[in-house]
């Protein structure tokens, strides 16, 4: 049985938990480790589901401190461009998703 949601968090959190269980927590050994794969994941699904740019996308998160303390990122945000990065890195490793978006 499919089931959508329009809240924000609750589809944070699961996207949130499942990005837990398939991504590590880092890249490598010499990434900066500011934020995890799972957060970076989780904020590129929520771009999709608010249906906005990067640079939207991190202004919303910065004003949303409930979604900030889901994800654990405290009062930190990445910059956008560490989203831009981060997208076409994993688009690189799995050219299905690259069909989908």
């Amino acid at each position: 049985m499919s089931r959508t949601t329009k809240s924000a968090t609750e589809f944070a959190q699961i996207a949130y938990d499942a990005a837990c269980r398939v991504f590590p927590n880092f890249s490598g050994p010499f990434s900066p480790k500011k934020f995890t794969q799972p957060q970076i994941v989780t904020i590129l699904a929520l771009r999709q589901f608010f249906k906005l740019d990067y640079r939207g996308t991190t202004q919303r998160l910065s004003e949303w401190k409930e979604l900030r303390d889901l994800l654990g990122l405290g009062d930190r945000v990445p910059h956008f461009t560490t989203l831009i990065h981060a997208e076409k890195r994993l688009l690189k490793k799995v050219p299905s998703l690259a069909c989908s978006m």
